[in-house]
C-alpha cells in the first residue's frame, strides 16, 4: 500500500541551520514515506546518497504485475497500449510499444534556452524517484534503481529554462532527465564536463533502461520540478529572512532608532506569528546596543521612526506567513504520488488531473509578492543612510570628504534597480494559461515560471540585504565612539573582513559582492549569533 507520511512545517526554521555549511545527511533513504526537506536538501545541495527503501522495492515490483497484466489485455489502456494525450484513443500494437515510450520522452525533451542549475536537475530527479517508489506508477524496479544511480554518481542531465507549462507537470524538464536515463541527451558529469547521456553512464557503469510500457508517462508525469524549486526557495528564505531582520537591527541601531516598538507587549496586540518572531529577533539583535541607549532620554525629540524602521516586524513577519503557508503547501506535495494514469491501491489504473501546477504555482508567486516587498523595505533603508535631512549627523552618501567623494550613492541605485526588476518578478505567473496538445490541455499552471521568477527574485532579495547591511556597517563606523549591540557589532565586524571602513572613494562593486556572499554563505546570520527564529 502507499502509505506516504507526511510532516508539515510551519515557519522558515523548521529548516534547520548547520553553521559548517555541511549536510548532516550522508544518505537518503527513498520509500513509499514522504521525503522531508532536509532530505531534498540534503541531495540536491549537498550530494548526499539515496538509498533505496527494499520494501518500498518490493511494493513497485507488485504494481509492475498490474501493468504487465494490461499490456496483455486486447482491449486499450491508456498510457499502457494507446497513444498520448490528443492521441489517447490510437491503440498501439505490442510490437511497438517500446518504441512509442522512448518516442514519447524523446519528442517531449524539447526545452529550449539556458542550462537550469545543477541543484534544480538533482531536486526534480529525486523527487520522481520519490514517486516511483510510492509503488503507485506502475514502473519496474531497475528504473527506480537506474534514476538512484545517476543520482549517486552525481550525473546530472541537462534540462533547459523554457519547456514547462506546469501541466501535465513539468514534462519537458522530466523528459530530459528520462532521456539520459535511457542513454540519449546530454548531462555533465560528476566533473560537471559535458558529455552524452551514455558517455555519463558506461563510466559509471550504469546500463541504460529500455523503457517498457507506462513508463515514460511515469518518468515525465509530475509537478517535480517546481516543488524542487519550491524547497530550495524555502531553504533560502529561511536565511534571507533572519538577514532581513539583522540589516533591519543595524539600520535602527545606525539611523538612532527605537527599538521600544518592538516590544513583546505591543506584538501581543496583534498577535500575528510571523510579526512575533521578526520582533523578538531585534530585540536580541538590539539587546545592549550602546547607540539606542544614547539617545534614549528627554534630549531625544524624535517621536516615532520611518515606517522602513518602525514597520519592519509587521513587514517581514508577512513574508514569515507567507512561507508557513508555502510550507505547508510543499510538505503534502511532498506526501503526494503523481502520475497520470495512476495505480490505484486496490489496483485500478486510473486517469486523473494531479499533476496540475495550480497549488505549487500560486504559493510561489505568493512567495515572490513577499521577496519584493521585503526587499523594498531594506533599499528605503538603505536610502534614509545616505540623506543628510533624515540620517540625524551622518554625511551626505555617507561620503568621507563631501563633494569630491561620493560615498555609497550609487550602491542605493544599484539597490533600487534591483527592487525595480523584483517588482517586475513578482507579477504573477499562475494567471496566465495557454492551451495546449490540441486544447486536450486548455488550462496550464505555468508554476514552473513562477518557480524560475522567484529564483531571480530571491537573489535579487540577497544582494538588496548585502548593500544595506554594507551600508549600514559604515553608518555604525561614523558614530564612533559610541558602540553597537555585541549582534550587530559583531556583522559589522564580519563586514569588514571583505570591505574597509569608511575613506575616499573606491571600486565598489567587489565590494559589493563580498557582502552578498558573506549574505548568500549563511555567514552574516552566523556572526549575529545563535537563537533567531
Amino acid at each position: 500500500m502507499c502509505n506516504r507520511r507526511m510532516t508539515i512545517a510551519t515557519s522558515p526554521s523548521t529548516f534547520a541551520h548547520d553553521p559548517s555549511g555541511a549536510c548532516a545527511a550522508n544518505s537518503v533513504v527513498v520509500g513509499s514515506a514522504a521525503l522531508s526537506f532536509a532530505d531534498v536538501i540534503a541531495v540536491s545541495r549537498h550530494n548526499a546518497r539515496v538509498t533505496l527503501d527494499p520494501a518500498s522495492l518490493t511494493q513497485v515490483a507488485a504494481t509492475r504485475t498490474i501493468i504487465d497484466g494490461l499490456a496483455a489485455d486486447t482491449e486499450p489502456h491508456y498510457g499502457i497500449s494507446t497513444g498520448f494525450g490528443a492521441l489517447a484513443t490510437t491503440f498501439i500494437t505490442p510490437d511497438r510499444r517500446a518504441q512509442l515510450q522512448a518516442s514519447l520522452v524523446r519528442s517531449h525533451a524539447a526545452g529550449s534556452g539556458p542550462e537550469v542549475e545543477r541543484e534544480v536537475v538533482r531536486a526534480l530527479m529525486l523527487l520522481r524517484l520519490s514517486t516511483l517508489m510510492t509503488g503507485r506508477t506502475g514502473v519496474r524496479p531497475t528504473t527506480a534503481e537506474t534514476y538512484a544511480a545517476v543520482l549517486n554518481a552525481q550525473i546530472t542531465p541537462v534540462v533547459h529554462e523554457y519547456g514547462s507549462l506546469g501541466c501535465s507537470g513539468d514534462l519537458a524538464p522530466l523528459a530530459h532527465c528520462a532521456l539520459v536515463v535511457m542513454g540519449e541527451g546530454r548531462a555533465r558529469d560528476a566533473a560537471g564536463a559535458l558529455v552524452e547521456g551514455g558517455d555519463a553512464l558506461h563510466p559509471a557503469g550504469i546500463t541504460p533502461v529500455v523503457l517498457a510500457e507506462k513508463e515514460g508517462l511515469a518518468l515525465i508525469n509530475g509537478t517535480d520540478g517546481m516543488l524542487g524549486m519550491l524547497v530550495l526557495a524555502l531553504d533560502d528564505l529561511a536565511r534571507l529572512l533572519v538577514t532581513a531582520d539583522i540589516a533591519a537591527a543595524m539600520s535602527v541601531e545606525a539611523l538612532l532608532g527605537t527599538d521600544a516598538v518592538f516590544a513583546a507587549d505591543l506584538q501581543q496586540l496583534r498577535p500575528q506569528l510571523g510579526q512575533a518572531d521578526s520582533a523578538a529577533n531585534l530585540r536580541r539583535l538590539l539587546h545592549g546596543s550602546g547607540l539606542l541607549a544614547s539617545h534614549a532620554g528627554p534630549e531625544d525629540t524624535s517621536v516615532q521612526d520611518a515606517y522602513s524602521l518602525r514597520c519592519a516586524p509587521q513587514v517581514h513577519g508577512a513574508a514569515r506567513d507567507t512561507v508557513a503557508h508555502a510550507a505547508l503547501i510543499a510538505s503534502r506535495e511532498l506526501a503526494s504520488a503523481i502520475d497520470n494514469p495512476v495505480v490505484t491501491v486496490d489496483g485500478r489504473v486510473m486517469s486523473n488531473g494531479n499533476f496540475h501546477g495550480a497549488p505549487l504555482g500560486y504559493v510561489l508567486d505568493f512567495l515572490a509578492i513577499a521577496s519584493a516587498d521585503v526587499a523594498s523595505m531594506s533599499e528605503r533603508r538603505t536610502d534614509r543612510h545616505l540623506d543628510a535631512s533624515r540620517s540625524k549627523g551622518l554625511p551626505p552618501f555617507l561620503a568621507h570628504e563631501v563633494g569630491v567623494d561620493s560615498g555609497l550613492m550609487i550602491a542605493q541605485y544599484t539597490a533600487a534597480g534591483i527592487v525595480s526588476e523584483l517588482k517586475r518578478l513578482a507579477a504573477p505567473a499562475s494567471v496566465d494559461s495557454i492551451p495546449s496538445s490540441a486544447m486536450q490541455e486548455d488550462h496550464v499552471s505555468m508554476g514552473w515560471h513562477a518557480a524560475r521568477k522567484l529564483r531571480r527574485s530571491l537573489d535579487g532579495l540577497g544582494r538588496v540585504l548585502a548593500i544595506e547591511i554594507m551600508t549600514a556597517a559604515r553608518s555604525l563606523d561614523l558614530r564612533a565612539p559610541l558602540i553597537p549591540a555585541a549582534a550587530t557589532g559583531a556583522v559589522r565586524d564580519l563586514v569588514r573582513t571583505v570591505t574597509p571602513g569608511p575613506g575616499h572613494d573606491r571600486f565598489l562593486s567587489p565590494e559589493i559582492e563580498g557582502v552578498v556572499h558573506l549574505v548568500a554563505s549563511g555567514a552574516v546570520r552566523d556572526a549575529a549569533g545563535a537563537d533567531l527564529a
